[in-house]
């Protein structure tokens, strides 16, 4: 049995979250089989849901794998990816049709 295929890249944010997943990797903060693994585990529970299996979500389980991983290895809290996507959020509504969206730098711990 064939899987399918994921789709072409749709958005900005797909290829950024295989950049970063792959910038994991080779910095040695994740192995490429515990990346295999999550990226796994987040499409068989995805199936398990009733994800439609077409290639269609592929890059929603890339990103929830991804978000699994950097918890769990302690690359980031919860607390600081939620403010993270907050903070996407605002610069995403703020911005101007046909600019890039631009976001401040996050403040350095103390």
């Amino acid at each position: 049995m064939s899987r399918p295929e994921p789709r072409r890249f749709e958005e900005p944010w797909q290829v950024e979250a295989l950049a970063l997943s792959a910038a994991l990797i080779q910095a040695g903060r994740i192995s490429s089989s515990e990346w295999a693994d999550a990226l796994g585990s987040a499409i068989e529970r995805a199936q398990a849901a009733g994800d439609p299996d077409d290639g269609s979500t592929y890059y929603q389980h890339v990103l929830n794998a991804l978000e699994a991983l950097v918890l769990e290895k302690a690359v980031t809290t919860r607390d600081a990816m939620a403010a993270r996507k907050q903070a996407w959020r605002s610069a995403y509504a703020s911005t101007p049709h046909g600019r890039p969206v631009q976001l401040p730098r996050p403040a350095s711990p103390a």
